[in-house]
């Protein structure tokens, strides 16, 4: 099999744009928790509260983590490979991003989530979080053979929802708590809240550490296996969703038939749910690796910066859903908007009746952040393209 070798500085633009629509989408999602009055009360996959719109307005966002978390294997790989640089210099880059991005989370983000520095609430272990948990342990992982390393990452996306059933208690909860079962922790006085928990996670990520190698094949060969690994994975998906006995610990109903189907385990991220999103998303892929978009286009813009985008998108939206706040109810805005939100887990009593706004004004704010956002994030996108700072990489 003939090989591709694309040169060290050059970056994939199949791979920036599928990051990019993912995180276009995944602005929707947060502008949704921060503006619609339903997100203040119920969960959009409630399926006996929400509306469809309102169910497929989470749901299209389902992708964005599996997406981040994949590319994000595969971004390490090419970064190894594009440049020649060891395996020690790999593991080291990993580990040091990796706590990077946990300092971030639990300073930088925290902030972002609450505009609130009170230990009274707690803190929120998200996105960054199992970023760098992730990034910590691929550091270690990558020192296997691939095929190991392949090996292992399937055997844990297939097989971990046999482990939904077990139940652990003492001093171990906690260690089960990070590894497979979303929960509450308290350490040094502090509640820390898990919601992505490690084991689906590190699994994808080393399943896209070991898909770079298939990004190195000649474009019509990697395109091939791209389509079949991705309906490959969507066939599996709508089998496994039928038969409705392993998978997904949340088995669909024949009320509302086609939003049960599809509402699958996020938390932690059942093989129904990786399979849903991760099929689909290599289908996207090859199409975007078929036809790649002008570096001007906002899809290429921010998948270049997806750090730089995501800590400046929420920092965005709370600081408009504060601007909106006051316009609303004057300053006794500033009452209850320095406090986390009902939808962050935060005190509904503090905030009005019906706080919040229509779904369409959410969908209306939403096109309002990411067009505020493309300007700035064009502008830094330049800055990494043109600057060799070593500290640029972090971000």
């Amino acid at each position: 099999m003939n090989l591709s070798q694309p040169s060290p500085s050059r970056r994939l633009p199949s791979i920036d744009a599928l990051r990019g629509a993912v995180m276009i989408l995944m602005a929707l999602d947060h502008v949704r928790d921060f503006f619609h009055t339903g997100a203040m009360s119920f969960s959009p996959t409630d399926l006996s509260k929400t509306t469809s719109i309102l169910f497929f307005t989470r749901w299209i966002t389902h992708f964005c983590l599996p997406v981040f978390i994949f590319t994000s294997g595969t971004g390490a790989f090419l970064w190894w490979r594009q440049s020649n640089r060891t395996i020690a210099q790999l593991s080291r880059f990993l580990w040091t991003r990796g706590l990077w991005l946990i300092f971030l989370e639990l300073i930088v983000m925290q902030f972002a989530y609450n505009f609130n520095i009170s230990s009274r609430y707690p803190i929120l272990l998200l996105i960054l979080w199992i970023f760098g948990v992730c990034m910590i342990l691929l550091a270690a992982l990558v020192r296997l053979p691939m095929r190991w390393l392949l090996a292992l990452s399937m055997a844990i996306i297939v097989l971990h929802n046999g482990l939904d059933r077990i139940r652990i208690s003492g001093p171990a909860a906690p260690l089960w708590s990070l590894l497979h079962r979303p929960g509450l922790l308290t350490f040094s006085g502090k509640m820390f809240l898990i919601t992505y928990t490690v084991l689906p996670w590190i699994a994808v990520m080393a399943a896209g550490f070991c898909f770079g190698r298939v990004l190195y094949y000649e474009p019509d060969v990697r395109r091939r296996i791209m389509r079949r690994i991705g309906f490959i994975s969507i066939a599996a998906f709508i089998i496994l969703r039928a038969i409705n006995a392993y998978g997904d610990p949340a088995p669909w109903s024949s009320q509302r038939f086609v939003l049960s189907f599809l509402n699958c385990t996020k938390y932690p991220a059942s093989l129904d749910f990786l399979l849903m999103t991760l099929g689909p998303a290599l289908l996207v892929l090859a199409w975007f690796d078929l036809h790649p978009p002008s570096r001007q286009n906002p899809l290429i813009v921010f998948g270049r910066v997806p750090l730089f985008y995501f800590v400046l998108h929420f920092y965005l939206i709370h600081v408009l859903a504060v601007l909106l706040a006051w316009l609303r109810y004057g300053n006794n805005a500033f009452t209850f908007m320095f406090n986390p939100l009902p939808s962050m887990g935060g005190p509904k009593q503090l905030f009005p009746p019906n706080f919040g706004y229509s779904l369409w004004a959410a969908y209306l704010i939403w096109i309002v952040v990411v067009a505020l956002l493309y300007p700035v994030c064009r502008w830094f996108a330049k800055v990494k393209s043109t600057r060799r700072s070593w500290w640029l990489s972090y971000l």
